[in-house]
């Protein structure tokens, strides 16, 4: 019995085994990069013959005078978009809903999810063309009804919203399926009840809808904590420049200059650390919510 169980689950456990390889090539074994906080690495000597220095690069990093600016830039901008990422698609879905062609609703639907597939590499050249004061479509649009150019991608006071409007516009599509999907979940009759009762539309989605919805929108949203540090570095480096340094540079982005372009391995690799530190704790909180509040199981 046991043998013939063996051979039924041997073609599936051959089948995870490729995924199996990936996450331990790309996920676990550079972890023991990690060790590079601690030193002050020289690619040339190696992981193991360069000098240790303890947390010397930890007291760099906070003794640098942006560090703190760049942290407040790297959890304003994510709340920002888990807010919007929240919202939108859930005022989205519930209108999707209200539409009585199917036609027109999976045509919508398309619409908004094609941006989704695309990468921020072809969308920040889009968006780099139509936001261009000189030429872009939306200057022109605000000059001729009689406002002033407006430098997006060049005004410490925009750009932070560009980004948030940006993000939205590119995954709420994908977001959207979500929340349609738990619409379909609710049971019809709650809407025949309320029909009955004469609750017209709003009524409904206030009374139904939206109950209803409740539960994936708590688990959606202690889910997106985790997200707290992680404010889009492709995003934000195909947008950026030092101008904007004041209110878009973020740690990702910060990591890659003094690392790659500075060659600073052990104060990039120290400020990793530390944020995945963090995230790692917020990801831990976000699952105990979604499982208190959202009854949201992992297996």
């Amino acid at each position: 019995m046991k043998t013939n169980y063996r051979k039924r689950e041997l073609p599936l456990h051959l089948m995870l085994l490729p995924g199996v390889i990936l996450l331990l090539v790309y996920s676990y074994f550079p972890m023991a990069g990690v060790v590079i906080a601690f030193q002050k690495f020289v690619p040339i000597n190696g992981l193991f013959n360069s000098k240790w220095v303890g947390l010397d690069n930890f007291r760099y990093v906070l003794d640098m005078p942006d560090i703190w600016q760049v942290m407040r830039n790297t959890v304003s901008i994510a709340l920002m978009k888990m807010a919007a990422g929240l919202i939108v698609p859930l005022v989205i879905a519930i209108l999707l809903n209200e539409i009585r062609s199917a036609l027109v609703k999976r045509g919508v639907q398309t619409l908004i999810y094609l941006p989704h597939f695309l990468s921020w590499v072809i969308l920040g050249g889009i968006l780099v063309e139509i936001l261009s004061p000189s030429t872009g479509i939306v200057n022109e649009l605000l000059v001729w009804l009689g406002f002033d150019p407006i430098y997006f991608l060049g005004s410490n006071g925009w750009f932070r919203f560009v980004l948030v409007f940006s993000d939205v516009w590119k995954e709420f599509g994908f977001s959207t399926i979500v929340y349609l999907a738990a619409i379909t979940g609710i049971n019809p009759a709650l809407y025949e009840a309320a029909t009955v009762d004469g609750a017209g539309h709003w009524k409904q989605m206030w009374h139904v809808t939206l109950p209803g919805m409740l539960p994936i929108i708590v688990l959606m949203a202690t889910l997106s904590l985790g997200n707290v540090l992680n404010a889009g570095f492709d995003q934000v480096f195909n947008l950026y420049s030092p101008v904007v340094y004041e209110s878009g540079d973020i740690l990702d982005t910060l990591i890659y200059r003094i690392g790659l372009v500075d060659a600073q391995f052990g104060v990039a690799t120290a400020i990793g650390l530390f944020k995945s530190v963090v995230s790692l704790a917020l990801i831990s909180i976000s699952y105990a919510m979604a499982y208190r509040y959202a009854n949201y199981r992992i297996f």
